[in-house]
């Protein structure tokens, strides 16, 4: 019950899926786990964990190996098997499994790994409706350093999380609709509003550190004026992507309005958001648009310094921006 209240009170859909499969895992002692998503015909890897893996290879290489190859429904997988099905298994040695079985284990990843699935326990994550959203899969069950089979009084608790996390995954999809920009994909300023106040409130109560950094794209109307509103979206989209790949995953990136973007930096002082509001504004400046060079003018506040209270960060991170523009923009200015 307390994961369910958990996994549905959780909005942004990267986060929840990374908590479904650690808590999956923390209550079957599995060493690794993937969960997938159903998108078409095909599986995607949303989510890897493996610890041993994550040791040899780093936890970013890991993942970008897994990530390269979805998985085909057609093939008749474990995992294409359950979401086609909807069946939940729990096999040991799945390199045993009988030829006349509708599935069968591919063992290339683990080949190419270096790395042996001994058990193996794979859940639907399927909706009131019966849709299955994609796969939960948990990979060795561990006891003392021993690799088990999974017990199987887990298997009606592991259906019921895959159940209240499918809910929470087609919630975090349609609320993802309300609060996304549909341009850039980042989201809106509905929910920097809203994510504002809830970081404000953290911080009132924990005490912990929060800035907040304003960029504006110079002289964007030229580029609109001088090459057409095809360019100007190709930079805000661009801009976008710089600054979801150079943020960290729990930071909050927004598109603000017209070609403003603002970014909510939770847990972060004054300094950390002029180090990262330099390193922006030079990811920028040294990319290569389609037209040619963009620029971009940023300013940063923080709290408790700089305010009282969400609305003062706000404006306080605008007048900083201000200055970084008429001070000749492409530079960073604090309050």
């Amino acid at each position: 019950m307390q994961i369910g209240i958990t996994l549905t009170s959780e909005r942004d859909l990267s986060v929840l899926l990374e908590r479904i499969l650690t808590e999956a895992r923390r209550f079957t002692r599995a060493e690794a786990g993937t969960l997938f998503l159903r998108e078409g015909d095909q599986l995607r890897f949303a989510v890897v964990q493996n610890d041993r893996l994550a040791g040899k290879l780093g936890t970013e290489e890991m993942k970008r190996q897994f990530e390269e190859q979805p998985l085909n429904l057609r093939e008749m997988s474990l995992a294409g098997h359950v979401a086609v099905t909807g069946d939940i298994l729990n096999l040991y040695d799945p390199y045993a499994i009988p030829s006349d079985r509708p599935y069968s284990f591919d063992g290339r990843v683990d080949a190419r790994m270096n790395y042996r699935t001994e058990s193996i326990l794979v859940a639907p994550l399927q909706g009131p409706s019966g849709n299955v959203l994609g796969v939960l899969e948990l990979i060795n069950a561990m006891d003392d350093g021993r690799v088990l089979p999974f017990d199987p009084q887990y298997e009606p608790l592991v259906r019921a999380l895959a159940a209240q996390a499918a809910v929470a995954i087609r919630n975090a999809r349609l609320e993802d609709l309300s609060l996304k920009d549909a341009l850039t994909d980042v989201y809106n300023r509905r929910y920097f509003m809203i994510r504002l106040e809830e970081e404000f409130k953290r911080h009132a109560r924990f005490g912990e550190p929060l800035s907040l950094v304003m960029l504006d794209v110079d002289h964007f109307k030229e580029v609109n004026d001088r090459f057409g509103h095809r360019a100007g979206d190709e930079v805000l989209r661009g801009i976008a992507g710089l600054l979801l790949k150079h943020s960290r995953s729990f930071s909050v990136v927004t598109r603000y309005g017209g070609d403003e973007f603002a970014m909510v930096l939770v847990n972060t002082p004054k300094d950390g958001a002029l180090t990262y509001a330099e390193r922006i504004r030079s990811v920028v400046a040294e990319y290569e648009f389609r037209h040619g060079t963009v620029t971009v003018s940023l300013g940063a506040a923080s709290l408790p310094e700089d305010g009282a209270c969400g609305d003062d960060l706000v404006v306080a991170a605008d007048k900083a921006l201000y200055d970084a523009k008429r001070l000749g923009r492409n530079r960073v200015a604090p309050l």
